[in-house]
């Protein structure tokens, strides 16, 4: 091999390891450059709670202090205003309820403006406001009206049987019998259908009256008739009735009447779309 070749063959070599060191040089610096910078922060995992809705609650009152079914004992009076100097416009009995307006104080009492947001069969009935006294009643809280136009899901093992025969009304939990309760049902002129229904709406409270048209011509009329369950669209319900303590015999206009007690249970422990049978 010639001097000048093996001159060449040197070069390249040490050009070579040049390179390899400018290459370790700068990898060397750059390690270094990140070693000196500040760590970057973290940003906290932030948890966000789920939405859950929360129902809307309205006031209402239930009448505990009054008079029994046939008005015997002293009953509560509702007042045109929110004291004793305002006239009498009503008189209440035990197990009516009724939904709150507004709460005042008077006199160092208070009074709870009612308010019937349902419609009035005879609203001329209602003339004048109602205020009732606070010491003859229970407040409490309630979603209201539900129905199956809601966001309602009902049980798929819960079920209503009415037997019209016995007069009697069973609610079962898939094979667990949850209550066995006398009813009235109704009258001769005013049976309550036979059939299989579903409970499509519910409400703690509604007022009632009558005549109803091509149903009954008695005159009735009944503010806050409590827990009530409704089951076809011409007016069958379940409810409590505090007018009269006939159970275990005939006695409505085709609604199925429970005592108080055992109708608000039922209410509360009832959903939505409950299936309904009334058979003889």
């Amino acid at each position: 091999m010639s001097s000048i070749v093996r001159q060449r063959i040197f070069l390249v070599l040490l050009a070579a390891v040049a390179i390899v060191l400018v290459a370790d040089l700068t990898l060397q610096e750059i390690m270094r450059t990140r070693d000196a910078l500040p760590a970057a922060a973290e940003a906290p995992v932030e948890y966000v709670e789920p939405v859950v809705a929360t129902p809307t609650l309205f006031r209402y009152i239930e009448v505990v202090d009054s008079c029994g079914p046939y008005f015997e004992g002293t009953c509560v009076n509702v007042r045109s205003g929110p004291g004793e100097e305002y006239t009498v416009v009503m008189q209440l009995r035990t197990g009516v309820v009724l939904k709150v307006r507004e709460t005042l104080e008077h006199d160092g009492r208070t009074w709870y403006k009612i308010t019937f947001d349902e419609p009035i069969r005879y609203p001329e009935r209602v003339s004048r406001n109602w205020y009732v006294a606070g010491e003859f009643v229970r407040p409490f809280e309630d979603v209201g009206v539900l129905d199956l136009s809601g966001d309602v899901k009902a049980s798929s093992t819960k079920r209503i049987l009415v037997d019209r025969s016995e007069q009697m009304l069973y609610a079962y939990e898939g094979d667990v019998l949850f209550m066995q309760e006398r009813i009235s049902t109704g009258l001769k002129s005013t049976p309550t259908p036979r059939g299989t229904f579903t409970v499509y709406k519910k409400t703690p409270t509604r007022y009632m009256q009558g005549p109803l048209p091509g149903v009954s011509a008695q005159y009735y009329d009944l503010p806050g008739v409590p827990w009530n369950l409704y089951f076809t669209n011409q007016g069958g319900v379940i409810h409590g009735a505090y007018w009269h303590d006939k159970f275990g015999k005939p006695w409505s206009h085709g609604c199925v009447n429970l005592p108080l007690e055992r109708a608000q249970k039922l209410y509360l422990w009832a959903d939505v779309g409950t299936p309904v049978t009334v058979q003889y």
